[in-house]
């Protein structure tokens, strides 16, 4: 523990109070509202101090866990050891060059499709109801109604854990369903280059506002989550085998099997990342009597039980 008090003691001649806090709720940083406490959570807002920061933790050898908008993530209950990142308010800028759009890795995605909207590019719209950052959805391919974010990725800058400035083409990311190559290194999503193409604003944003409305009267939107919670498993629908199963509503503790969309578990109150992980495990078993299918979970865990 002292190696780590004397890492944050580094860090804190780095950033300031308000953006490096001790022992934090990470239960406040995921839209799942779960979590255990982060020893540190910082907030660097230029990548220099994401170069600082990483160049520090490297000094003293510390762990350390990138998050993006806590959206897609279950924290477990004895929390974050270690280091947590979270992007400052300053990471989520978004600027356009031509058919290009450059983000920062905090920007968020519903801002970025109503920003491309608003400049007659289309190529966006899926993605205009996640609840994510670009950075995670590029960490993790993110996608949906037919549309991941491979497709309009140009390039990455990223900061390596040396503190070395990286720019990743396209062809470079190792993109897959719900899979990308900084899931297997240790570099830091810091910027993104989006192609896009120019469209009419009124069929763009035609799509937005259906998509939108789509997602609103299918998915429990107004609870807690993580999103969907399963991956979609080679010819089926992860949500279609749960309901098929007569699993809506199943609960586990404040966990519960979304009762308007069986692809989502969602938190009814004051679940915990265990209730969660009995209540996923349940219904990986019954859906695997009934259909034989096997689920994976989409959701990153991350932390102690």
């Amino acid at each position: 523990m002292s190696i780590l008090n004397d890492c944050i003691k580094k860090l804190q001649t780095i950033l300031p109070d308000d953006r490096l806090l001790l022992n934090a709720p990470m239960s406040e940083q995921t839209t799942f509202k779960i979590g255990g406490p982060a020893d540190c959570l910082v907030f660097p807002a230029s990548v220099s101090e994401v170069k600082a920061i990483l160049n520090t933790i490297k000094a003293y050898n510390v762990p350390y866990t990138i998050i993006g908008n806590g959206s897609n993530i279950l924290v477990l209950d004895k929390g974050i050891r270690g280091i947590v990142i979270k992007f400052a308010e300053q990471m989520s800028y978004i600027n356009d060059n031509n058919d290009s759009i450059i983000a920062g890795c905090g920007a968020l995605l519903a801002d970025l499709s109503h920003f491309a909207a608003d400049k007659s590019l289309t190529g966006l719209e899926f993605a205009v109801g996640i609840p994510g950052s670009i950075g995670g959805a590029v960490y993790m391919n993110a996608g949906a109604y037919n549309g991941d974010i491979k497709t309009v990725v140009k390039s990455v800058t990223a900061v390596s854990a040396a503190g070395d400035i990286i720019k990743y083409s396209d062809d470079k990311l190792d993109f897959g369903y719900r899979q990308s190559i900084f899931q297997h290194n240790a570099n830091t999503i810091c910027e993104i280059e989006l192609t896009l193409h120019k469209g009419a604003k009124s069929d763009i944003l035609a799509i937005m506002d259906d998509l939108t409305k789509r997602r609103e009267s299918k998915q429990p939107l107004e609870m807690p989550s993580a999103g969907s919670t399963f991956k979609r498993p080679p010819g089926y629908y992860a949500g279609t085998l749960i309901e098929q199963t007569g699993l809506k509503g199943l609960s586990v503790g404040d966990a519960q099997v979304s009762t308007k969309h069986a692809g989502f578990v969602v938190n009814t109150g004051h679940a915990t990342a265990q209730n969660v992980l009995d209540l996923i495990h349940k219904v990986q078993e019954k859906v695997y009597e009934k259909h034989g299918v096997k689920l994976y979970p989409e959701v990153r865990l991350i932390g102690e039980k």
